[in-house]
C-alpha cells in the first residue's frame, strides 16, 4: 500500500475544514495559478504549495469567531500560521521549511510587503483570484450569508476597489500578464452592472 503523501493529507484536511463548501475551490485555483506565475522562476514548491492550501485556514467556520463583534475584529492570519506550524510536521512536512511557509502565509495579503519569491509568488496569485470571473463570483456569493454584505449594492465597491487597485499591486511580469484578461472581464460586468441597474440595483 503506497502511503499518504504530506500533500494529499493537506488536501484532505482542507476539504473536510473548507466551511462553506464553496471555499475549497480557491485552495486548488491559487496553487495552478502560483505555478503558472512560478514558471521558469526557482522557488520551493513544497512552500507554495503547503502556503496557498493552508493560508485561509482562519476563514473558515469552525475556525473563526462566531460571534459577529468578534468576528470583524478577527484577523485569521496569526490563527492560521499557528495551527499550520502545529498541523504540518504531523503529514510529514519537511521542518527546515516552516519558517518559509510562515512567511508566505504572513505577507500573502495585497497590503502586505513579501520578500522571499514563494511569498510574492502566493500574493501575486491570491491578488488574481481577486480579479475576474472567479473574483465576481468569490465576492457576489458572500451576499446574505457574511454580515457585511446584505445587498447587491454593499458588495459592489469591493469589485470596484479591486478592480482599481488590486493590480497595481502586482510584483510579477507573469503576474501582470495574466490580469489583463481578468480586470478587463471585472470591469465590463461592473459596467453592465450599472448599466443595467443603474440606481435601483439594491
Amino acid at each position: 500500500m503506497t502511503p499518504v503523501s504530506w500533500r494529499e493529507s493537506v488536501i484532505e484536511y482542507i476539504r473536510a475544514e473548507a466551511k462553506p463548501a464553496d471555499k475549497f475551490g480557491h485552495q486548488p485555483r491559487l496553487y495552478a495559478l502560483a505555478t503558472q506565475i512560478g514558471a521558469g522562476m526557482i522557488y520551493d514548491d513544497d512552500v507554495v504549495f503547503a502556503a496557498a492550501w493552508m493560508h485561509d485556514l482562519g476563514v473558515f467556520v469552525g475556525h473563526r469567531p462566531n460571534d459577529l463583534a468578534e468576528l470583524a475584529r478577527w484577523d485569521h492570519v496569526p490563527y492560521t500560521i499557528a495551527r499550520s506550524r502545529e498541523l504540518l510536521p504531523t503529514w510529514g512536512f519537511p521542518a527546515s521549511k516552516l519558517e518559509m511557509v510562515t512567511e508566505a502565509i504572513r505577507t500573502h495579503q495585497p497590503k502586505d510587503k513579501p520578500v522571499l519569491v514563494e511569498a510574492v509568488i502566493l500574493r501575486d496569485a491570491d491578488i488574481l483570484e481577486q480579479l475576474g470571473a472567479i473574483g465576481a463570483l468569490r465576492a457576489l456569493v458572500k451576499i446574505g450569508r457574511d454580515s457585511r454584505y446584505i445587498t447587491y449594492s454593499d458588495v459592489l465597491p469591493v469589485l470596484e476597489s479591486s478592480v482599481e487597485y488590486l493590480p497595481g499591486k502586482l510584483r510579477l511580469v507573469q503576474s501582470n500578464e495574466l490580469a489583463v484578461e481578468r480586470v478587463n472581464s471585472l470591469r465590463a460586468l461592473l459596467i453592465a452592472i450599472k448599466g443595467e441597474a443603474g440606481a435601483l440595483l439594491y
